[in-house]
């Protein structure tokens, strides 16, 4: 088995009543998680990413937090060793890509929501849903060319799995892209394949997103966005594995589990088994 090295980054831990900032913390510590991937044979480092300071705005915490990811993940990779994120939210992903020197390189974002709001459509005023606009490229250009290493990927080169909450605008500014997709209906019934295979054309090197609330509620709840039309937990696992069989993983992230919200510790129990088979599939 191979090295793994865990980056717990708390993004949203700072802000009210947002609490996935919490969850790579549970992960770690409530859910064990070293313990678990040690226990599959893999080499195990926790490495936490401080919070920027309160009286920073949000928009520049973000890019902040994304700056030190960024050298992390690229500290981790110099090593040889698998950066694994763990993050409060999606917009890891800039840092986790601006950290990997791979090109080409591809993404394969399992997530209920697009995150693919601009600044001209957004409706929600919520900062987490344009994490893979900005990584295609589209707004905060000067903040996103801040963080090392920073580089917009083609829409083409991204992967979408699982999206289903989708307000008619966000439906509308996906079709006209370029991002494949595939949605859980299709990924049972053989989709999820083929639609790997397209992405395999712009090569072998991947970056694998999974924003939790990908999981149908019936899994558990993973936060207060949770939609149902969701992924089984075995669903998610095989999907994961899919992904393995076809493509190197660079470098991964787990995102958005709330675990003020997961009482059982469902949510935090697939999450782990989440984890522990990337991590074998990537070695």
């Amino acid at each position: 088995m191979g090295s793994v090295r865990v980056l717990s980054v708390p993004f949203h831990a700072a802000r009210r009543g947002l609490r996935s900032g919490a969850g790579p913390g549970a992960l770690v510590e409530r859910h064990d998680l070293r313990a678990v991937l040690g226990a599959a044979g893999h080499r195990v480092e926790i490495e936490e990413i401080d919070l920027p300071d309160d009286v920073v705005p949000e928009i520049a915490r973000t890019f902040e937090l994304n700056r030190h990811v960024a050298g992390a993940v690229c500290g981790a990779v110099s090593e040889g060793t698998l950066p694994l994120v763990l993050s409060g939210d999606c917009n890891a992903c800039l840092g986790v890509t601006a950290g990997l020197s791979t090109q080409p390189l591809g993404v394969v974002w399992f997530d209920a929501h697009a995150d693919f709001d601009t600044t001209d459509d957004n409706e929600s005023g919520f900062f987490d849903v344009f994490g893979l606009a900005i990584l295609t490229g589209t707004g905060w250009r000067a903040q996103r060319e801040s963080i090392p290493g920073f580089r917009a990927l083609p829409e083409d080169h991204v992967l979408l799995v699982g999206a289903r909450d989708l307000e008619p605008y966000q439906r509308a500014r996906l079709d006209a892209s370029a991002i494949g997709r595939t949605s859980s209906e299709e990924l049972r019934a053989g989709a999820l394949a083929e639609c790997l295979r397209a992405l395999r054309e712009r090569g072998e090197a991947v970056y694998l997103h999974v924003d939790l609330d990908v999981l149908d509620p019936s899994e558990g709840t993973v936060n207060r966005w949770a939609a149902p039309g969701g992924l089984s937990a075995d669903e998610l696992v095989r999907a994961v594995e899919l992904v393995g069989e076809r493509f190197t993983i660079h470098a991964a992230s787990l995102t958005a589990y709330d675990p003020s919200l997961d009482a059982d510790g469902r949510v935090g129990r697939t999450a782990v088994r989440v984890a522990e088979t990337i991590a074998r599939v990537a070695a």
